[in-house]
């Protein structure tokens, strides 16, 4: 089937109203959960060919976040979805408002290839819990999970309500040319510009949830055992292959020498090894190879090695880096941690706010004026103090970026907002008309419209 006859049946299935009914978001939430438990194994073949992961990590930050996201949607789906009333202010009584929740209608998805579950398909829940009808295109990169999601969902789903659309660029291309009333994207900001650019020629609107180069910074006021091994785990998870992954790390000099042997000794205790359950390959050869190149043997402190063959790269830790080198021009997305040192904090603060806004930032200290300073100063996405990426498991929290790291968020009741429309309406009764308003108009009028406004 033609992908612009698929949209044009979603538009109008859309239009029979059906995905506004919550009974009918509920059902197909529910199935699409008992879809990916029956489906559990092929999701994790599928991810475990396309760049190794464990079937401990498909879990814990893929399998389980969109588990947990049905669940949310289908507890809250009838609070989220019920009209919000209030006040009405004194021009207007007598009188009620209300904020209506509407679903916008079709709505495109695109997800990323490094958390390729995580990332297509909690935005699609989102948007199906909101009341849309839905294309998803999974990132061609990660082959064999995009396979999988096209499987579960085009085998079990009507396509005029949820459709999985497969391909590479070309087919992406196409589908910016139609006509969407929604845009969902998860990828590089290079990426984001394209399908902004795209969405502008229809007024499309846009979720952008893009990257940057997050840093973790740790003073000497941190607890230095616990700030490595949190900083550890949240670089090299997914072999660095994440968006709100530590990019670079900001160490005060006075503690560095230190700290440094700390992240030594958790790298080894994690056991990053090229055939381990504990770590993942790099996704493909072009990756590796960029990846590769911003290694420069003089800075390595930690590790360096790799294996073209396996796709395996180290965890690195570089230091005696500056500003200025290659590892610090771009999000480096991968399993390499520059290390520059500090020796003022807010000179260091002052720096880093002067830089593009990156989707997370991290600090480790129980320095309250470092926290607050660290708060108030630095502008990003999301982020934590004492600890990495455990803000995404928040559903309290919203998840997005700021400036070249993204626009729009989602996650938890800001997911079910980012593909709804809020609709105001103002109902008023008809009786007890005042006429103050209206033609003829006089200075006594005046008056009294200026106490009422």
């Amino acid at each position: 089937m033609d992908i612009q006859e698929i949209v044009s049946n979603q538009k109008a299935f859309f239009k029979t109203q059906k995905t506004k009914n919550i009974k009918f978001r509920k059902m197909y939430l529910e199935k699409l959960k008992e879809l990916i438990t029956k489906n559990e194994e092929l999701l994790y073949k599928a991810i475990e060919q396309d760049f190794g992961k464990s079937r401990f990590d498909t879990f814990t930050t893929e399998i389980s976040f969109v588990l947990k996201d049905i669940e949310y949607y289908i507890k809250n789906l009838k609070s989220l979805s019920k009209p919000k009333k209030v006040s009405t202010n004194l021009a207007n009584q007598i009188g009620r408002s209300l904020i209506y929740p509407e679903p916008l209608g079709c709505v495109l998805v695109i997800g990323a290839w490094n958390y390729p579950y995580q990332l297509s398909l909690s935005p699609l829940i989102a948007a199906l819990a909101a009341g849309n009808c839905s294309i998803l295109k999974p990132s061609e990169i990660a082959e064999n999970t995009m396979r999988a999601m096209s499987q579960i969902i085009n085998e079990n789903f009507p396509p005029e309500y949820i459709y999985v659309y497969e391909g590479g660029i070309e087919e992406t291309t196409d589908l910016l040319k139609l006509k969407f009333d929604k845009i969902f994207f998860t990828g590089s900001t290079k990426v984001g510009k394209i399908i902004y650019k795209a969405a502008a020629e229809n007024l499309t609107p846009v979720t952008l949830e893009l990257g940057g180069k997050s840093p973790v910074i740790v003073t000497k006021e941190a607890n230095l055992e616990v700030s490595a091994k949190r900083i550890i785990w949240g670089k090299f998870l997914n072999a660095g292959q994440t968006c709100v992954a530590p990019d670079y790390l900001l160490v005060e000099e006075s503690v560095q020498e230190q700290f440094l042997e700390m992240l030594r000794k958790y790298i080894k205790e994690f056991k990053y090894e090229p055939d381990s359950q504990q770590y993942t390959r790099i996704i493909n050869k072009k990756n590796f190879q960029r990846l590769v190149q911003l290694i420069n043997k003089d800075n390595i402190y930690f590790g360096g090695n790799y294996n073209e063959d396996k796709l395996y790269i180290e965890p690195t830790i570089l230091t005696n880096v500056n500003w200025q080198d290659d590892v610090m021009q771009e999000e480096i997305f991968g399993p390499i941690l520059p290390v520059i040192s500090f020796s003022s904090f807010n000179q260091t603060m002052n720096v880093i706010s002067e830089l593009e806004k990156p989707l997370a930032a991290y600090l480790f200290s129980n320095n309250s004026e470092e926290k607050e300073i660290f708060k108030q100063k630095i502008s990003f996405g999301g982020g934590c103090i004492n600890d990495v990426i455990m803000h995404l498991s928040n559903d309290n929290l919203p998840f997005g970026g700021v400036g070249n790291s993204g626009m729009g968020n989602y996650h938890g009741r800001y997911g079910f907002e980012t593909f709804s429309h809020l609709k105001s309406v103002l109902e008023k009764v008809t009786w007890g008309e005042p006429d103050i308003k209206y033609p003829p108009y006089s200075e006594k009028k005046l008056n009294w419209i200026k106490k009422l406004l």
